[in-house]
């Protein structure tokens, strides 16, 4: 679930405490070309109002029609279907041969909002099963359930429906300085779950939603078992604290590992990681350094939206090598870092 639908479920709340009824709407299945992804959702109040999107506007348009009708006065969940047809399909805004799946759901006590929201705001990972007969709502941790720390958005079932919401992706940064300010607020926008590591005790961050650790980087890494999901940045300009971090996230499955520094201290920064921890040539290829895509970076918020369009770049299949980042960059680094690092 991205900030998008998560602010249709605080929106929810709002109307719930007002004494609004809400019925939810979940993408559950999608054929062909769909506007919105599976687990999107739509809410719509009891007297028409709307919040959320599951397609260019005319299910929508639709939905509330049948609210203002008493079509939606639902006892228990029930799935809805869009676009069979492609008359269906152009009377719902839906593209050529799209099908969309929608299962309504009639929110009340059960259905455990608030709880929901109190752990997404902790910033943890929720996995919420809905009972198709009772409307009853239970919500697991993904990793108790044995779903791991990703797990799939949703599943459908004649007698459940399971979603899984708060980050899917984590970024685990080391330093709490300020550039790690920005990019940890930026990263949480972008449904990153964000871990500042930093073992030196005169930096304090204060930044709400991401965790702060004082252990020792090299032990944090392996701690938070870097997956496919995961980014590390290293960003203290500390060969003592930055090396410990790179040496255990480049022998990882982690998505991104970068280290702020100018191009002649990466240089010297992977002799060090291949002599004194011995890393090969193809795990030190993996470190993006100057970390971040030549933008012409200088300020920390700027430098923080380079870091975070290369995670981007490479979370969506963009393959930018260091190699080019360089090449582009015609003397300078992709970070103020770089050019007094």
């Amino acid at each position: 679930m991205d900030n998008v639908d998560l602010n249709v479920l605080r929106q929810v709340q709002a109307w719930q405490r007002e004494g609004h009824a809400v019925v939810l709407g979940t993408i559950t299945r999608t054929w062909g070309s769909a506007p919105r992804p599976v687990g999107s959702v739509v809410a719509v109040r009891g007297d028409g109002l709307i919040a959320g999107s599951v397609s260019g506007g005319c299910i929508e348009d639709d939905l509330v029609a049948k609210v203002r009708e008493g079509a939606l006065a639902l006892s228990r969940p029930e799935l809805l279907r869009y676009g069979v047809g492609a008359e269906a399909a152009q009377a719902f805004g839906l593209p050529c041969g799209g099908t969309l799946e929608l299962m309504l759901e009639p929110l009340g006590p059960a259905s455990q909002l608030d709880a929901l929201l109190e752990r997404l705001a902790r910033g943890e990972r929720v996995q919420r099963h809905l009972d198709l007969k009772s409307g009853a709502v239970q919500l697991l941790d993904p990793v108790a359930a044995g779903q791991g720390v990703i797990a799939d958005v949703v599943q459908l079932s004649e007698s459940s429906l399971i979603t899984h919401h708060g980050p899917q992706w984590r970024l685990l940064i080391i330093g709490a300085g300020q550039l790690t300010q920005y990019l940890a607020s930026m990263a949480l926008a972008l449904d990153y779950q964000v871990l500042v590591c930093d073992p030196r005790e005169e930096y304090q961050p204060e930044i709400p939603g991401a965790r702060l650790t004082r252990e020792m980087p090299d032990d944090v890494v392996m701690s938070f078992a870097p997956d496919g999901h995961t980014a590390v940045v290293a960003l203290t300009h500390d060969p003592k604290l930055d090396d410990l971090a790179l040496m255990e996230a480049l022998k990882s499955p982690a998505f991104y590992v970068g280290a702020i520094g100018s191009r002649v201290n990466q240089a010297k920064r992977k002799a060090r990681l291949a002599e004194h921890f011995g890393l090969t040539e193809a795990e030190l290829a993996r470190l993006h350094g100057p970390v971040g895509l030549h933008i012409g970076a200088r300020t920390p918020p700027e430098i923080a939206l380079s870091i975070l369009a290369h995670m981007t770049a490479e979370r969506h299949g963009v393959r930018i090598s260091s190699a080019e980042v360089l090449m582009t960059a015609q003397g300078g680094g992709a970070e103020a870092g770089c050019v007094v690092g």
